[in-house]
């Protein structure tokens, strides 16, 4: 590094206008430790840039080092107008304003950062201010507010109908949940509880969470929507607080479908984990699954995440996501019925589903619908011209596959890896088979 400070130095002689160059210096100097001189290079750019983010931002990292917190506050405060959800420059003023004994703004700045990227970790931060223990009072508002916010309760009006093809995975889940139900007294014959939990995994895109609300509208059933935002909370002890109150909603609202979206960020490997705060979240929720306190007969549990990779093993074992369903992208079949579902109560004019489901190879059910969103923009100026809506036409779906590229060939190239390589079970052996690859 000082041998990088010291070109940059030489090159600056030949060069002293250089803002680029300069900045460069000084953000070297900052790594370096030298904050002293990184300081007058900071300024030296804001002398003449007296706009310029970047030396503004470095000057709020040499202020906070040298412990000037009250300037790295006011900077870090314009800096954040200019961009309110910068997430590293809400951590610089939230450590800031916890040096300057200011915990309850602290506090604020952290939860925003927290909201906008939950993995963030912070030891210092995470030590003072997650130990902050919130009053009775507090807990029982948080508790009291998930079934509004969290665990809003719907019943949705479609069903498997209202879902274009994916017919194995619709069959998995009638064979797991939906038999069950309708024929409970089957099951209680032979000792089986109606209840338990579906992984769904795959690229996105492609229908996890439709899949998952058409499942509780199939049995009419209630649905609870869970994402990472509705558990995660700052607090020591309020993320297991609201994770089990939402198991708890949907144990009074039987037949329920809890749904959990990116399931992996909520259960990722304990094993990856430096903090006991999430080992402890994930404990809980296995609990939960287990249904060690209260039964959850008559809760049917599914999750979906793009990253089953990253989810804790335990997870897996029987009694939770003991089923395991590769949702890939519509084939032929499925992407037509797509195409029609999207399209119903359009104006669309002669349309050859089968030809432009073949020419839409590898596209998730949301890219198609990006490509009737390219096809609905390119009429409606049409319309605009002619005064009435001009019907959708083959060739106008056409053009538009043109500007849509497949969201999941990305997925694959990483799945492919994993598949190949992290898959001793036999966990990802579907993944192959869609690939055409040989074990």
């Amino acid at each position: 590094m000082d041998e990088l400070v010291n070109n940059l130095q030489e090159a600056l002689k030949i060069s002293p206008e250089n803002t680029p160059l300069r900045l460069s210096l000084a953000e070297a100097l900052l790594t370096s430790k030298r904050t002293g001189e990184a300081e007058k290079e900071f300024k030296l750019v804001l002398e003449k840039q007296p706009d310029n983010f970047q030396a503004k931002n470095g000057l709020a990292k040499v202020y906070f080092e040298l412990q000037k917190y009250s300037a790295a506050i006011v900077i870090t405060e314009e800096l954040l107008e200019v961009k309110p959800n910068d997430v590293n420059l809400l951590m610089i003023i939230s450590r800031s304003l916890l040096r300057n004994s200011e915990i309850n703004k602290s506090i604020e700045f952290y939860k925003r950062a927290l909201s906008l990227n939950p993995s963030l970790k912070d030891e210092e931060l995470d030590e003072n201010l997650r130990n902050v223990k919130s009053t009775k009072n507090e807990v029982d508002q948080l508790l009291e507010s998930i079934e509004q916010e969290a665990g809003n309760v719907e019943k949705p009006s479609i069903n498997f109908n209202d879902v274009g093809g994916m017919e194995k995975v619709k069959e998995e889940i009638k064979i797991k949940i939906i038999q069950p139900l309708l024929h409970p007294e089957l099951y209680k014959a032979y000792g089986k509880k109606t209840g338990g939990g579906i992984l769904l995994y795959g690229p996105p895109g492609c229908g996890k969470t439709y899949l998952a609300r058409a499942t509780a509208g199939q049995i009419n059933a209630s649905f609870i929507s869970i994402g990472i935002h509705d558990v995660l909370d700052m607090w020591v002890g309020s993320s297991e607080k609201k994770l089990h109150e939402i198991f708890e909603i949907a144990r009074r609202q039987t037949p329920c479908v809890l749904f959990f979206d990116e399931i992996d960020a909520l259960g990722a490997s304990r094993s990856d984990m430096r903090h006991s705060a999430g080992k402890m979240l994930i404990n809980q929720f296995l609990t939960e699954l287990d249904g060690v306190q209260s039964s959850n007969e008559g809760v049917l549990i599914l999750g979906a995440t793009n990253a089953p990779w990253h989810l804790d093993s335990a997870f897996r074992r029987p009694g939770r996501f003991d089923r395991i369903i590769f949702v890939q992208p519509p084939d032929k079949e499925g992407r037509e019925a797509t195409l029609k579902i999207l399209l119903k109560e359009k104006p669309i004019g002669n349309i050859d589903y089968t030809t432009i489901a073949k020419m839409a190879n590898d596209f998730s059910g949301a890219d198609l619908k990006a490509v009737i969103d390219v096809a609905i923009e390119n009429k409606l100026r049409q319309s605009f011209e002619k005064g009435i809506p001009q019907p959708i036409e083959t060739k106008d779906l056409l053009s538009s596959l043109k500007q849509v590229k497949p969201s999941t060939k990305e997925w694959f190239n990483t799945a492919k890896n994993y598949a190949l390589y992290a898959n001793e079970s036999g966990l990802y052996d579907e993944i192959l088979e869609y690939l055409k690859i040989e074990k």
